[in-house]
């Protein structure tokens, strides 16, 4: 017997029609933090591309989850994306040990995408980021949860898996950390008038420019991975990083355009010859100068801080 809506072939059972109204509603719910769930896994593992894998891989785990057995999805999916982060994290301190040269955060262009930092803009940093790299895997997570969203302790202790004294230890440490290896930074204006600065006295290998601008401490961190010419080891002291880029200025700059970025939640340089990026470079500055020079020059890992502005700011 035919039914009445047309042949039988074409007619949906009822389980099916359930199937795929719950699909529907887990993609909307997954949808709605799913800008969470990548800033999350960004400020863990300082990759784009990487932080993209671990949402698609938490998306393909929430679709086979039992989602009727979960009470909170955007604590579940928080949890899931911590959890795998923290294991990512730890293989990749491995594959970090052999990259060629330093090893620098891949920028993103926070102007074009404003999730990233909608919530707090706390360890999105490119230099904040660097430091974090030298915890551990479950105290990186205890700070990013904490300072770029606000967590509460009983909620960090249960998606790290510590009591709730240990999430506060961990939090606590990490807090200490960085604030015994960075100075208080300068405002955000102070630090895009600084860049802009170093931008005219590299182009101009200006030397005197340029030591008057560094901290007496200052260090510059070029990443190439083995993909660009860069330096392979951080030039330290404001007069050798200042004589370093005044060596390298006429071949360096020659045919370069410079185009401004928001990168990570601050002024950057977009650094373009024949139309293409091949640098995105910032500074991290204090009261005492720059401190941080971050010149970074990998290929694969620039391709998502894109679209340029104005010094002040303005498309």
């Amino acid at each position: 017997m035919v039914a009445d809506g047309g042949p039988a072939g074409d007619a949906e059972a009822p389980g099916d029609v359930q199937a795929a109204g719950d699909l529907e509603c887990a993609a909307a719910v997954f949808a709605e933090v799913r800008p969470r769930l990548f800033g999350i896994a960004y400020r863990m593992l300082g990759s784009v591309a990487e932080a993209e894998d671990l949402v698609q891989d938490v998306w393909l785990r929430w679709q086979t989850y039992d989602r009727a057995a979960v009470a909170d999805p955007a604590a579940f999916l928080a949890t899931t994306a911590t959890r795998l982060a923290i294991n990512v994290l730890r293989s990749a301190r491995v594959r970090r040990e052999t990259y060629i040269g330093p090893w620098l955060p891949e920028p993103v262009d926070t102007g074009a995408d404003p999730h990233l930092g909608a919530e707090r803009g706390e360890a999105l940093n490119l230099a904040v980021l660097m430091l974090l790299e030298r915890l551990s895997p479950t105290e990186r997570a205890a700070y990013v949860l904490r300072e770029a969203f606000d967590y509460p302790y009983p909620q960090i202790a249960a998606i790290v898996q510590v009591g709730e004294a240990a999430a506060r230890q961990l939090v606590s440490r990490a807090r200490k950390h960085l604030r015994s290896e960075r100075r208080a930074p300068v405002t955000g204006a102070e630090q895009r008038r600084l860049l802009a600065a170093f931008v005219a006295a590299a182009r101009a290998g200006d030397l005197a420019a340029l030591e008057d601008l560094l901290a007496a401490d200052a260090v510059s961190y070029s990443d190439g991975g083995g993909a660009a010419r860069a330096s392979r080891f951080p030039v330290v002291g404001a007069f050798r990083v200042a004589k370093y880029v005044r060596a390298f200025a006429d071949r360096f700059w020659d045919g370069v355009e410079v185009e401004w970025a928001t990168v990570n939640g601050q002024a950057a340089a977009l650094l373009r010859r024949d139309g293409a990026t091949f640098t995105v470079l910032t500074v991290d500055a204090s009261e005492q100068g720059i401190g941080r020079i971050l010149w970074m020059m990998n290929p694969a890992k620039i391709t998502a801080a894109s679209g340029g502005r104005s010094p002040d700011g303005r498309r």
